[in-house]
């Protein structure tokens, strides 16, 4: 039997069983899986409306390697279960809120001078 399938065609002969497929355990079969949208908006991170306006106004460029640092320094506030969050990098400061993983505002080294931060419950400092 030679059936051919052409791009777009629907296959209707016997289904076999991948012997090289494992089914699930019960244990993972019984957790739902997040929706791959969910997955990638969780790992995002976000700019407000205002975060973005102080970066285009204080000229501050974040490069990829710079926004995965920040990334990654809001998974360990998450961890602490921190709400609101200081992150220092650099000569830069951002307020970010880790529930929603946005950048509330941005901060270079000459607005972060005789600046209090307030309204946040942590800070990382990425070296």
């Amino acid at each position: 039997m030679s059936d051919r399938i052409t791009v777009g065609q629907l296959y209707t002969g016997p289904v076999t069983p991948n012997i090289l497929h494992k089914p699930r355990s019960t244990e993972t079969a019984s957790v739902p899986a997040k929706p791959f949208a969910q997955v990638l908006e969780d790992n995002l991170l976000k700019l407000s409306n205002h975060a973005a306006k102080r970066l285009e106004q204080r000229g501050i460029e974040l490069k990829s390697e710079q926004m995965k640092q920040i990334g990654t320094a809001l998974d360990k506030a998450a961890a602490k279960g921190a709400k609101e969050s200081l992150i220092l990098m650099q000569d830069m400061a951002f307020i970010v809120n880790v529930k929603n993983r946005t950048v509330v505002t941005a901060m270079d080294s000459e607005s972060m001078k005789d600046n209090v931060f307030t309204q946040i419950d942590s800070a990382v400092i990425i070296s």
